[in-house]
């Protein structure tokens, strides 16, 4: 009897091959030779993020220090006479070339900042003197026209002495803009008297008549005129000047610091009749007065003091208080 293992068997059906796998060759390898051992995702995210934050800080710090400066310098306005024409016909805003060469020695830009008149008829604008605050970064009060007795509150001795009120107007509002702004200001000769004036203060509306006793403190000679000065214990002005005792300033000044508006302390005064020639706002970083014209002391002089430490310190106080 046949063995049923001699019958013939029909031919096996081949079973599919499988697919031949492919070495994946970077989990042979392991993470690539610059990664860290061990590395996630969050530990290269923190790092990326920690690059990105420190290319932000150092290019916003080179920014930072290297933009320059802009100073705002206030106008002297000059207002017709009646039967003047052409040019002279017009109201004109200036400033005296020298202050504006002063201040753009230390290499920043100044710019006039011009009175505002939102309501006017011809050009019209919305443009404030805020604006000018917000944007630039301090300001320069120039010397020029009397401040007019009737801003702090009198009557002129004078009629010479009336002063300019359209110019004081001005001048104050941009002055308090800047203060709100915690924007430093330096104010020079009719400059120093607007600030005591802004702070409740008074003017002695002529040297000459109210202190007969004084030094002459106004002169045909101009710039050329001149007196000394000393600094009181304690003044910041003697800090920035330790080795000078008794310097010389210009004068060009009829009228003068009287009664001490609020929160200001005197920084110099003339020797030897008193007359106060600098002063101090106390609650602001840098609000100071200077009597003489510091942009007419040549830088280094040996005859009238440099200012260019004052200069200096109110562009610090501009720089750190920018933004």
């Amino acid at each position: 009897m046949a063995d049923d293992n001699d019958k013939p068997r029909p031919p096996e059906q081949d079973s599919p091959a499988e697919p031949a796998r492919v070495p994946d060759r970077r989990a042979a390898a392991g993470p690539s030779s610059y990664q860290r051992h061990g590395d996630t995702p969050f530990a290269l995210a923190r790092r990326v993020l920690s690059s990105r934050w420190r290319t932000f800080r150092d290019r916003f710090s080179r920014d930072f220090m290297r933009r320059t400066l802009r100073i705002g310098v206030s106008a002297r306005i000059y207002h017709p006479e009646p039967g003047a024409s052409g040019l002279l016909s017009k109201n004109l805003q200036y400033l005296e070339e020298s202050i504006a060469q002063w201040v753009m020695s230390r290499d920043v830009l100044v710019m006039m900042v011009p009175t505002v008149n939102t309501n006017g008829l011809l050009h019209p604008s919305n443009i404030t003197l805020r604006h000018y605050a917000r944007q630039l970064d301090g300001l320069v009060l120039q010397g020029g026209a009397d401040v007019a007795p009737q801003t702090y509150h009198e009557t002129p001795a004078r009629p010479e002495w009336v002063g300019d009120r359209a110019r004081d107007i001005y001048e104050l509002e941009l002055l308090h803009e800047f203060i709100e702004a915690g924007k430093p200001v330096l104010g020079i000769c009719r400059g120093c008297q607007l600030i005591n004036v802004a702070f409740g203060g008074s003017l002695f509306q002529d040297v000459a008549t109210d202190l007969p006793n004084s030094l002459e403190h106004v002169h045909s000679d101009y710039d050329a005129h001149r007196h000394a000065i000393v600094f009181p214990p304690g003044s910041s002005l003697g800090q920035m000047f330790p080795d000078q005792q008794r310097p010389t300033v210009n004068s060009i000044h009829h009228q003068a610091v009287n009664r001490l508006g609020r929160d200001l302390r005197v920084e110099a005064i003339s020797d030897p009749d008193g007359v106060i020639e600098a002063i101090r706002y106390d609650r602001a970083d840098f609000v100071m007065g200077l009597q003489w014209h510091p942009e007419f002391h040549r830088a280094g002089g040996v005859d009238l003091l440099d200012c260019t430490p004052v200069l200096d310190e109110f562009l610090r106080a501009a720089r750190e208080t920018r933004f």
